[in-house]
């Protein structure tokens, strides 16, 4: 899946606009939700860690106000898994380029 057209509340995959939070990963999109708007705590990445991913790249946001826990870098290690975490414009050009070799999910704050 590609990832483009990333602006302030509004993300393309594979040119189909999206106005909310979303995540993919092995050809699946879904709407992100969190525990807690702008920390990401383990349960948020239960969708996505069902799907084995080998990298999971997190976007903050246009200004990077979504802030990762420490729990959540500890569980992705702790099962082998890279974690990226980068502003949402920045993150998306990070999986469009890590998904031409490995299994990426992206999960993508798309305003703030």
């Amino acid at each position: 899946m590609k990832l483009s057209g990333y602006r302030f509340g509004r993300i393309e995959v594979d040119g189909i606009p999206y106005a909310e939070d979303i995540w993919v990963c092995a050809g699946r999109i879904g709407r992100w939700w969190r525990k807690e708007g702008h920390r990401v705590h383990p349960e948020d990445l239960g969708e996505v860690l069902a799907l084995s991913p080998e990298a999971v790249v997190i976007g903050t946001g246009f200004s990077g106000l979504v802030q990762v826990l420490p729990e959540v870098e500890a569980l992705l290690s702790s099962r082998g898994i890279e974690l990226f975490i980068r502003r949402t414009k920045e993150a998306v050009e990070l999986y469009n380029a890590l998904s031409q070799e490995k299994r990426v999910a992206a999960l993508l704050h798309l305003t703030c």
